[in-house]
């Protein structure tokens, strides 16, 4: 069954946006310069889109999709049992050679945070994002390394978030030089491994 219109039209939109985001960063872009990078008119953009803030709740969504559709593309080319290695060079753009550079939208996220300050519902959908990432790294933690446990695992999960995401407001929004991409990535091996060597569960410390 052919796309209506309206299915056509809203991802262009989103597109548009995004653009806006990443050229011009906050705050929230007018509908005039959303139409400017769409080529479409205001009106169809208000059409579409006429609360402000679902537009950026679909921008959040496709920011998402767009990290899910890489990330599977990255398992199905490594062929690999243990996943977590194609993740984290994923995230610190150690798989452009292979066809999948991470996508460059620092820019956007770092709006959509900002409008995460006045907005619950974008707040949620970020915290569901980074939550679900969070849990994915966890899972594969977990597989490759087997002798630890799930809470050790979660920790790794959070601790990788946080770098990855502070990683890439040093180098990407405030322009350190992107060696420090095998910096942070080394890092994190070297974290996991000490986990593996040192980790102790606060919950089991006697007091």
């Amino acid at each position: 069954m052919p796309k209506s219109v309206s299915e056509i039209r809203k991802p262009e939109i989103v597109q548009a946006a995004m653009a806006a985001l990443k050229h011009r960063g906050p705050p929230l872009p007018a509908y005039d310069t959303i139409a400017k990078e769409a080529d479409m008119s205001r009106q169809l953009i208000r059409h579409y889109f006429p609360d402000p803030e679902e537009l950026m709740l679909a921008v959040c969504d496709a920011l998402a999709a767009a990290y899910r559709d890489c990330m599977m593309r990255g398992i199905i080319a490594a062929d690999k049992t243990e996943r977590l290695p194609v993740f984290l060079d994923f995230y610190f753009n150690f798989m452009s050679d292979k066809g999948l550079p991470k996508p460059a939208d620092d820019a956007v996220y770092d709006a959509l945070f900002a409008f995460s300050a006045a907005s619950p519902r974008i707040r949620r959908n970020l915290y569901e994002q980074y939550t679900l990432l969070q849990h994915t790294i966890a899972h594969e933690v977990q597989v490759s390394n087997p002798q630890l446990n799930q809470k050790a695992c979660r920790e790794l999960g959070f601790l990788f978030v946080s770098l990855m995401y502070g990683h890439w407001k040093m180098v990407a929004a405030l322009g350190f030089s992107e060696d420090y991409n095998r910096v942070t990535r080394q890092s994190l091996d070297r974290l996991i491994a000490s986990y593996n060597q040192h980790y102790i569960d606060p919950d089991d410390i006697e007091t």
